[in-house]
């Protein structure tokens, strides 16, 4: 528990974090990487280089701030990115070290302004919610599945569109696999080539139907310094009969709303894959389902033949493609047509997709806290706090 002084002090940095939170994490994994170079098997290196994950981790320490009087308010913040520090092997061990070269970033980025009171309630501070992390995490790496990354075999690659691939895997060994939730995902780890680390990333299911296989979609992302590590990996170097590592299924993205509740599935690019795990689940159970994806083109959309079937084999189910090239982008006053007060919103995309749609939405009076989200990326980078 910690002290009312501790707490006080806390809350008064909130101005400080809200100015300089990001400089201080993008000293952080600078400090951090160069004394623990190991742990970049661990961190997404394109979210480094893009200062997603610097973002996201800013993000995280202001929120903690905030609400340092009831840490439970954080709760669902913290349930998702435990989910993802266990699909990435984040252990109890690794906390230490995130505390010291954290403290040590604040100490360098605020210089005399961070006093040696405000190091040590920062310093207890940190161990309180490291705890919270530690408590949540453990009791995931209980349940899971499986323990680490198991290997699997690659069944089944199709292209999806022009930038997609769908990959269907079954594992190597006697490995039982769960009940899967649509809206989860898996987590690939890789060593590319003339790379001296691990890469890690994760992919959403787009199916959960229980046959012993795992199937998910990849979009190949970026060029050059930019391009995503994992993805251009498994388009250009795997091909059927391939082994890759997994780890067990995760996530918090779910459908979690009342029976009759209409649902609206917003996505665009490769966030059609949680959605379609999520329409194919929900249509089966009579559920009125509107699904809306975002492409650039006709051609690029992925799933054209699944959401087809599924399209026309239910009658509670609304299939419609937004083109940009041939719509334009998705505004408010089309959002309205598939909204009433009886719905629920789903969405899911890449981080400037969801910033935009974000803005569409508040201009029909309907808040982030409204929204059941997914970003492809840090949800932290994009959340409110």
């Amino acid at each position: 528990m910690l002290s009312e002084q501790t707490r006080e002090i806390v809350k008064q940095t909130v101005p400080v974090l809200e100015q300089h939170g990001t400089e201080i994490t993008k000293v952080f994994y600078t400090r951090m990487f160069e004394a623990h170079p190991e742990l970049l098997n661990i961190f997404n290196k394109s979210n480094q280089k893009q200062g997603k994950q610097q973002t996201a981790l800013a993000q995280t320490v202001l929120a903690a701030a905030k609400h340092i009087d009831n840490l439970g308010a954080i709760v669902p913040n913290v349930n998702q990115i435990a989910h993802k520090h266990r699909a990435l092997q984040v252990k109890e061990e690794h906390y230490p070290i995130v505390g010291e070269y954290l403290l040590k970033a604040i100490k360098e980025v605020l210089g005399d302004a961070a006093t040696d009171e405000i190091m040590n309630a920062w310093e207890e501070a940190y161990g309180e919610i490291a705890s919270v992390f530690i408590s949540m995490e453990k009791e995931m790496y209980e349940k899971a599945a499986w323990d680490g990354f198991q290997l699997f075999k690659i069944t089944n690659i199709l292209n999806q569109g022009t930038t997609m691939k769908s990959f269907e895997v079954e594992p190597e060994v006697a490995l039982e696999i769960p009940e899967l939730a649509a809206g989860q995902y898996i987590t690939v780890r890789v060593k590319p080539e003339n790379d001296e680390n691990l890469a890690l990333r994760h992919y959403s299911l787009y199916s959960v139907e229980n046959d012993g296989t795992l199937k998910f979609a990849v979009k190949k992302e970026g060029t050059g310094e930019k391009k995503g590590i994992v993805s251009h990996e498994l388009h250009d170097n795997t091909s059927i009969g391939d082994s890759i590592e997994i780890s067990a299924p995760a996530g918090d993205f779910k459908v979690n709303s009342e029976a009759g509740k209409e649902l609206l599935l917003l996505s665009s690019g490769a966030g059609v894959t949680p959605m379609l795990a999520m329409l194919e689940d929900e249509a089966k159970k009579g559920r009125q389902v509107h699904f809306v994806h975002v492409n650039e083109s006709e051609a690029d959309v992925p799933f054209k033949t699944e959401l087809t079937e599924i399209n026309e084999k239910y009658d509670n189910v609304d299939v419609t493609y937004h083109l940009k090239l041939r719509d334009g982008y998705l505004t408010s006053d089309s959002l309205q047509h598939w909204i009433n007060e009886n719905t629920d919103i789903y969405l899911c995309g890449g981080i400037l997709f969801m910033d935009t749609i974000f803005d569409e939405f508040a201009k029909l009076n309907i808040s982030q806290s409204d929204v059941n989200f997914e970003p492809f990326g840090p949800k932290m980078s994009i959340t409110n706090v």
